[in-house]
This record gives structure tokens, C-alpha cells and sequence, in this order.
């Protein structure tokens, strides 16, 4: 089933998603981590009292997360889950 055109191609469909957005939430992590380390006063520019960048900057860490999160689930019922069941149905003898 490996070797199928099928599996290949939800593979295909799955890494297309899955390395982009890795490599995208990767960079966006270190670049935070780097302007943490290298420019805390750019960091510690107050926006509002009690709220300064650091501060939105690691808010936004999270909200990317979920975010990412809420797009491959919308991305993996649309285009994968229907692969996914066509290619366990045909290995089960169903289809």
C-alpha cells in the first residue's frame, strides 16, 4: 500500500502542508527568541502600562500555535481525512 499512487499522493498532499508550516512557525520562533536575547530594550518599549512588546510578542507565540493548530484541522478534514478512509477502506477490502 506504501507504494501506491494513492498513499503517495496523500503523503504528498500532507508534507506539503506540514513542512512549509513547520519551517514558517520555526523561523517565527527563533526570531523572537533571537530579538529576545540580542535586543531586550526592543523588547521592553512599553506599549501600555504593564503591556510592552516582549509581553505581545510571547502572546503571539500562542496565538500562532492555536492558529496553526485550527488550520490543519480545517486543512486535514478537507484533504486528507477523505484520502485517509478511501486508502483504509480499500487495504480493509471495502471499497
Amino acid at each position: 500500500m506504501q507504494k501506491s499512487p494513492e498513499f503517495q499522493a496523500l503523503r504528498s498532499k500532507f508534507r506539503g502542508f506540514a513542512f512549509p508550516t513547520s519551517i514558517a512557525f520555526f523561523v517565527w520562533y527563533i526570531a523572537y527568541v533571537v530579538v529576545a536575547t540580542f535586543l531586550p530594550e526592543a523588547m521592553s518599549v512599553e506599549l501600555i502600562p504593564g503591556f510592552n512588546v516582549g509581553l505581545l510578542l510571547g502572546l503571539a507565540q500562542f496565538v500562532t500555535t492555536f492558529l496553526i493548530t485550527w488550520i490543519y484541522i480545517r486543512f486535514a478534514n478537507k484533504n486528507l481525512e477523505p484520502r485517509q478512509t478511501a486508502i483504509r477502506e480499500a487495504m480493509e477490502g471495502r471499497a
